[in-house]
């Protein structure tokens, strides 16, 4: 269970209608990863293979590492005249780069 990240409804309305359209079994991960230019970045991706590493959150899976990373965030999902994506407001970014991509911790 994923209690200590919250999702916005927005999130999940989104989460859930993109898994949709995916294979049954299909889960939505999200990962923090090393690169970009302030050394950690966030991905989203689409997952078959579950393991009992994973954090899993109705059809949300979160790996253990990148799950620690991030602790107290709040996941959204945000339609703007830009462009629609997922924004994560974490708690634990010391700093962002200008892209607003990558992050430090």
């Amino acid at each position: 269970m994923i209690k200590e990240i919250n999702f916005s409804k927005q999130a999940v309305e989104k989460i859930n209608q993109l898994v949709s359209n995916k294979p049954s079994g299909t889960y939505f991960r999200i990962a923090v990863k090393g690169g970009g230019c302030s050394g950690f970045k966030y991905d989203f991706s689409f997952d078959k293979n579950i393991t009992n590493e994973d954090m899993k959150y109705n059809n949300i899976v979160i790996d253990k590492s990148s799950f620690n990373m991030l602790k107290g965030s709040q996941v959204d999902f945000a339609n703007e005249l830009i462009g629609s994506s997922f924004k994560i407001s974490n708690p634990q970014t010391k700093s962002s780069c200008g892209c607003g991509i990558s992050f430090s911790i």
